[in-house]
């Protein structure tokens, strides 16, 4: 699903105001950390493309901070984070970043010979950083069916999911004029 063209009612939250709504949602402190390394590795991304113009380095930036918004909260009513903070951030008026939140779990009508996507850059990155680690995709994905995969059907979706990220982590390699793993662990050696 492509993201919508901006409406008047739609932009982008800036650095402080993703604080303050991290802060407002009380997302929990190694919640906030997961979601600064997810925009660390998001904007090295952005970063260093070939064609930097074509992705909004400030929708990167706030959709990165802002993908895990009710995460704090799914923890007790076990709503599915991804689709409630969506729904939270388009309601507050931010429609764009609110769609690349919905689709940080579950990245829907990927298409690898299109144009690399803001929303594709997200969830990669969220699929390379556990808890505030930077991590290959197959130690995420190990986590991430440990942690959430109580039946084989959820197991066999996440190990769907798995060949997706190794889709779009060859869409963003080809995408970079730079060597991918080479700037990444650059952030992951530098904390």
């Amino acid at each position: 699903m492509k993201l919508a063209p901006a409406s008047l009612m739609d932009r982008i939250p800036t650095p402080e105001e993703c604080h303050e709504l991290m802060e407002k949602y009380c997302m929990l402190p190694n919640i906030i950390a997961h979601s600064q390394q997810v925009m660390r590795v998001s904007l090295v991304i952005a970063d260093n493309l070939k064609n930097r113009a074509s992705i909004n380095r400030n929708l990167v930036m706030a959709a990165a901070l802002l993908h895990d918004i009710t995460k704090t909260r799914s923890l007790k009513t076990r709503e599915p984070h991804d689709q409630s903070g969506g729904e939270l951030l388009r309601e507050l008026g931010f429609g764009r970043v609110g769609e690349i939140v919905r689709q940080h779990v579950f990245l829907l009508d990927f298409n690898p010979h299109e144009k690399l996507e803001e929303r594709e850059i997200i969830h990669y990155a969220d699929k390379r950083v556990m808890h505030d680690r930077i991590v290959s995709l197959a130690e995420r994905v190990e986590d991430i069916i440990q942690r959430y995969g109580a039946t084989e059907e959820i197991k066999n979706r996440i190990r769907q999911n798995e060949s997706k990220a190794y889709a779009i982590e060859k869409k963003i390699a080809s995408s970079m004029a730079v060597d991918l793993d080479k700037t990444i662990q650059i952030i992951q050696h530098a904390k």
